[in-house]
């Protein structure tokens, strides 16, 4: 236990962020970073969507397991079989300790580490610091780190202004940045992960199916990439 990363160093480290210089009418000059745009936002300035919309796609059972989830990781199983999509088993836990503290090779050692982390973080950690933190660190494809800059990056608006249809684009993102971005080589992509995500939002009772249908049906403003 000696050797693996401290959990604690979740919130102790010093996450890289974005600099930002204004003018004196608080108009957005320049925006400096190096590898990462992260803009830190907190949890009480999400709004419930893209909170709602996170935990359908990535980790139903959030707020009831500790740390790993037995049946999040029999539902990929059974969707992996009978999809052509693919579905991982690693709650929002496992993703946080996975981006910030492990190293991203795919190996049976990573992931019995990854899970000790998860169930250890789990008893320094109150279930909103984790997704906080989750929310802050993981990537949404692009530069863009975390939801705040992926909010600006995407749609030229600050988290706190995300809609529903927008949160829903957004929440699908992490799973496979590249693959699912707007901006990538299949675009179309990113709206059926989108669709995805509003009718796993509708199965956990997060909203109606009538909101669902609705919000797909919704068009999305996308800045343009520059």
């Amino acid at each position: 236990v000696s050797s693996l990363p401290n959990p604690n160093y979740l919130s102790l480290r010093d996450i890289p962020t974005t600099t930002k210089i204004f003018d004196r009418n608080g108009t957005l000059l320049y925006e400096y970073f190096a590898q990462e745009n992260r803009i830190p936002i907190s949890l009480s300035e999400v709004p419930k969507p893209i909170i709602d919309a996170t935990l359908a796609i990535e980790d139903k059972d959030f707020y009831s397991h500790q740390g790993i989830s037995s049946r999040g990781i029999l539902r990929a199983i059974l969707h992996n079989i009978n999809s052509s999509s693919r579905q991982g088993g690693s709650t929002i836990t496992q993703q946080l300790v996975r981006s910030a503290l492990l190293y991203p090779e795919k190996t049976i050692q990573r992931k019995i580490v990854e899970i000790v982390l998860a169930v250890w973080a789990e008893h320094i950690y109150t279930k909103d610091q984790i997704l906080e933190m989750y929310l802050n660190q993981v990537p949404y494809g692009g530069t863009a780190w975390g939801i705040e800059a992926a909010s600006q990056y995407y749609f030229r608006k600050s988290a706190k202004e995300i809609t529903l249809p927008e949160a829903s684009l957004l929440a699908g993102l992490p799973a496979a940045p590249t693959l699912y971005s707007p901006f990538g080589q299949n675009p179309q992509l990113a709206l059926t992960r989108q669709k995805e995500v509003l009718n796993r939002m509708a199965e956990a009772d997060f909203i109606t199916r009538e909101e669902a249908e609705v919000a797909k049906r919704q068009p999305l403003t996308f800045r343009i990439p520059t």
